[in-house]
Order: C-alpha cells, then sequence, then structure tokens
C-alpha cells in the first residue's frame, strides 16, 4: 500500500472572522491511499489542519505525515493519538478504498437523497452592518437554527442583534446559539448568561477561555443558561482526561469536531461518554474543504442526533473541489448520482 498527500491552501470568497483573527487563507492537507497494483483506485481523504487550533499545527505534521508514509508502505500501525487531523484523514482514506474509492465512506439514507441533516446558519464574526446583514441572508434562507458567534464587537451590539430576531420569532421558530470562543471573563460572565438566558438563548459554546475547569465547571452550575464545551475537548488525546474534564465541569452539551479531537473514533469515543453522563452533544465542521465535509457528513447522518449540526456548505472558498454536497434551505443534501471531482483531485500536487 502507498499513501501520498497534497498541500492545498483554500481561499476565502471574503474574509472570515474567527477567534483567531481575520482569515483570508486556510492550509489543508489531501491524502490518497491505493494498492501499487492499481493507483486509478484510491481511497480519499483531508487532513485539515486548523493553525492555532490543531495540536499538531507546527513542523510536528509533516514529520508525522512522513512517519505514517513509511510504516503504510511496511505495513506498520502509527500512533496518530496527538495527531487528530491526520487521524480523521487516514481514517477517511481507509474508509473510501474499502468501500471502493468512490468516496462513499457511510451508507444511509442521506446519501441515496431521502434524507437531509439540518445545520444552523452560521453569522460569522464582523462588524455590526455584517453580522446584520448575513443574519438576514440565514433568515431569508429559511434557516431555524441561528448562532452567533460574538466576542468580536461591543456586547451591546451583540445583544442588539439577538433582540432583533427574537422581536420577530419565538424560540420555537428560531432556536438561537452562541459561540463566546473565550471572550467572556468572570467578571462580567454571569450578567451576560443572564441577558442572554432572558432572550431565550439555546445555548453559549465556551464563554470563557479553555483551560480553567473549575471556573468552567462552576459557570456550568450556576449558569441560567446552559453552556457548551467546545475548545475544552481539544488536546485531550487519552480516556482519563477526556473522562476527568467532563466529571469536574459537568457541561450540559459538548460541540464535537472530529478535524481536532481525533477523527470518526475520537469524536465518536467523546459521543460515548457524553451520552453516559446525560451530556447532549452535536457535530461542527473546522474549515474543512469539500472533501474532508463530504466524509463528515455522511458520518453524521448515521448518528441519529435530531439537533441542528454546525456543518458547513463548502460555500466559503473560492477553490473548493466541487461535490455531491447542497444546502436545500436548512438542510445539507447529498445529491445521488455526483460524486468529489476526481479530475480534479488527480491534478493536485501529489508528493511521497
Amino acid at each position: 500500500m502507498r499513501l501520498l498527500f497534497a498541500p492545498y491552501i483554500l481561499k476565502f470568497k471574503e474574509p472570515a472572522g474567527t477567534s483567531r483573527g481575520i482569515l483570508t487563507e486556510k492550509p489543508t492537507c489531501y491524502m490518497k491511499l491505493f494498492d501499487e497494483s492499481d493507483p486509478s483506485r484510491y481511497g480519499l481523504g483531508e487532513a485539515a489542519i486548523f493553525p492555532g487550533l490543531s495540536p499538531e499545527a507546527d513542523d510536528r505534521f509533516f514529520y508525522k505525515l512522513m512517519e505514517l508514509q513509511a510504516n503504510v508502505r511496511l505495513g506498520k500501525k502509527t500512533d496518530l493519538s496527538r495527531f487528530p487531523s491526520l487521524q480523521f484523514g487516514f481514517e477517511q482514506c481507509i474508509r473510501d478504498f474499502t468501500a471502493g474509492g468512490n468516496a462513499v465512506y457511510y451508507s444511509s439514507p442521506f446519501i441515496t437523497g431521502t434524507e437531509g441533516i439540518e445545520i444552523n446558519g452560521l453569522v460569522w464574526m464582523g462588524d455590526k452592518e455584517e453580522m446584520l446583514a448575513r443574519l438576514e441572508e440565514k433568515l431569508a434562507q429559511g434557516f431555524r437554527c441561528i448562532k452567533f458567534k460574538i466576542g468580536a464587537i461591543d456586547w451591546k451590539s451583540e445583544v442588539e442583534m439577538i433582540e432583533s430576531v427574537r422581536s420577530r420569532y419565538g424560540k420555537e421558530e428560531v432556536e438561537i446559539r452562541v459561540d463566546a470562543n473565550g471572550a467572556f471573563t468572570m467578571d462580567n460572565a454571569l450578567p451576560r448568561l443572564k441577558r442572554l438566558a432572558d432572550l431565550d438563548v439555546h445555548s453559549i459554546e465556551q464563554p470563557i477561555r479553555q483551560g480553567q475547569p473549575e471556573l468552567m465547571g462552576f459557570l456550568c452550575e450556576v449558569s441560567p443558561l446552559p453552556i457548551a464545551l467546545d475548545e475544552e475537548l481539544i488536546g485531550k488525546f487519552d480516556t482519563d482526561a477526556k473522562v476527568r474534564m467532563l466529571d469536574v465541569i459537568k457541561p450540559r452539551y459538548i460541540v464535537i469536531k472530529p478535524t481536532l479531537t481525533g477523527g470518526f473514533s475520537g469524536a465518536g469515543e467523546w459521543i460515548t461518554l457524553a451520552r453516559e453522563r446525560g451530556i447532549g452533544w452535536w457535530i461542527t465542521s473546522s474549515l474543512e474543504s469539500n472533501i474532508g465535509l463530504n466524509a463528515l457528513a455522511q458520518w453524521v447522518a448515521t448518528l441519529g442526533c435530531r439537533m441542528p449540526q454546525g456543518l458547513g456548505t463548502g460555500a466559503l472558498f473560492t477553490n473548493n473541489i466541487s461535490s455531491p454536497l447542497y444546502l436545500d434551505g436548512d438542510r445539507l443534501i447529498y445529491e445521488t448520482g455526483s460524486r468529489i471531482d476526481r479530475e480534479a483531485v488527480d491534478k493536485l500536487d501529489w508528493r511521497e
């Protein structure tokens, strides 16, 4: 067996405001696994490394990738437990190759076009006018769950945007989620959580920065608004660490990003641990291209979670690779008879 990789730079259509600053481009790394006797049939995956968030977003990534390549040729296993994006990409390759190399990773009614996946409409960080325009766009498209990324502008303006939704739609009509990306402090967190609860917000992700389990646990205990952990999950590589974190903090929800938490297998363990503790969960993409998003959506469709998921739509980038995924209202749909553009994939800069 052989494994090749192709570095790729995704270009944003518009600058994207994130907790890690304004992004105009994002690196990723495609992978393909094949038998040397038939290189035309290969399993495709994406290690969507995220600088500033991925634990392996440094020189170690390519050293580990080269080790993985060598071990694939030798038929040896590679420990990828501390390299979650590589783990996710390699798992995609294996599943695709095993299933025949058609970018069909999981069978379900989703890939037959009979069921879609409800997703939230994401309002990116920006100035007030930009965020209001994005909000109106999402509401016009028919999204019933809106997620605001907050913490980039002043608190008063952010609250006014949420008030504008609630003045028109009750909580039964539109669910509102917010993601603070750790922007609150212990001095202002409780009054802000109370204000959001009064506006019938569903939940808030990561109100204070990660790595403060006792303080986060206190907030989860006293907050009038359900708290979801997001970045808090990153860097928890073994089961004991995951268990300790969940048992100390006791969140209402966790937000699982397979690219950052160890692929299908790592994310699956988080789901198991959450279910054992009565903790809710949903899955979120992490700026993957259509290759990783396609695999992620197929997996999510098998999980039976009826909450709106945080999956992207592939529409952020100017140079994405076309895929069977498209958006119909607030549902992500798989177009039957369509596939990942293998011709574009074959033209990538594949390296030994």
